[in-house]
């Protein structure tokens, strides 16, 4: 599991809303990650719908990774 940037109360402490703010916007689907959006992901990937899943990095990052292309060629 690669999670993105995910709303915690640790999170919640050290940024301001304004950061938080910034930080959505950043993210294609616009906002931060829930903790729920996590659960979500372990309870499908331990669930039979995952059964044929094996080896891989479940992102879960709101598209954020999308926007950064995949090598830095000039």
């Amino acid at each position: 599991m690669a999670p993105g940037a995910i709303l915690t109360p640790r999170v919640l402490e050290r940024l301001t809303p304004e950061r938080r703010a910034e930080s959505a916007r950043a993210i294609p689907m616009g906002r931060l990650g829930q903790p729920d959006d996590i659960a979500r992901a372990v309870v499908f990937l331990a669930s039979d719908l995952a059964s044929y899943i094996t080896g891989q990095t479940v992102i879960v990052d709101g598209g954020a990774t999308a926007q950064f292309p995949l090598s830095l060629r000039a």
